[in-house]
């Protein structure tokens, strides 16, 4: 059994402009220790609507030409549709600031066999090295306790032999392509940003001893993990900075 993890780094900050300054900032910092340990940065990003506002500050101050950049979870559309994860993050980031392709590992989504793009997904961290697959996971959160696409009740959260699969998720109606738990417990950093009165409730709770959210259980496993949320998401935490 995994030991439980220390009580995460909680950091609440009073807007989201603050709140993306300094991920940004703290981004930056573990892409220069990993180049300078290793000569690679390894980052899976997020989508959503904090991410978004968050891509455009790291344009600058990463060696992009040595980060590898992949995503936490996708949507089943193709990659030119308004809700792709990695539309988003080509728009907002990945093209800005000149992202090589060869770097950029997006989910084959628009595939009709998600399954098999769920294992190429898998092979394309493995041949990337050694855990931890990534440096760094970036997070969010949803009002039900989701993180990733890993959410409550689906089959996904009892996958422990696979670092990518597709899955099920009927609250949606629809199916879609994460990372599981031992990928993101096993990143060396993992970041959550979570804001907004509506995430108050579920933030609160994934920090309650026992929790058996989704993210609850990254939160509990992981020794890397830092929180950053707004005023609004943090005034259930009891004793919030």
């Amino acid at each position: 059994m995994t030991p439980a993890a220390a009580r995460p780094d909680i950091v609440v900050a009073d807007t989201v402009a603050a709140l993306v300054e300094t991920a940004a900032g703290s981004i930056r910092g573990l892409a220069a220790d990993a180049i300078a340990a290793r000569g690679r940065f390894r980052i899976a990003l997020a989508g959503g609507s904090t991410p978004r506002a968050l891509y455009p500050h790291l344009v600058g101050g990463i060696d992009w030409g040595r980060t590898d950049v992949f995503f936490g979870d996708e949507r089943a559309v193709p990659p030119d549709d308004p809700q792709s994860n990695y539309r988003m993050a080509r728009e907002t980031l990945l093209a800005p600031a000149g992202v090589p392709e060869a770097n950029v590992f997006r989910w084959q989504a628009e595939s009709p066999d998600l399954d098999a793009a769920a294992r190429d997904y898998e092979q394309a961290l493995r041949a990337r090295g050694a855990p931890p697959w990534v440096d760094l996971a970036l997070l969010g959160l949803g009002p039900d306790g989701h993180t990733a696409s890993l959410f409550p009740g689906t089959p996904a959260l009892a996958v422990e032999d696979r670092l990518a699969v597709a899955v099920e998720v009927p609250q949606l109606a629809t199916r879609r392509l994460t990372l599981t738990y031992p990928t993101l417990v096993g990143a060396k950093h993992v970041m959550f940003l979570v804001t907004g009165a509506e995430k108050r409730a579920a933030l609160a709770d994934v920090l309650r001893p026992g929790s058996t959210l989704p993210a609850a259980r990254i939160i509990q496993r992981s020794a890397g993990v830092r929180i950053l949320c707004d005023a609004d998401a943090a005034q259930d935490i009891n004793g919030a900075p």
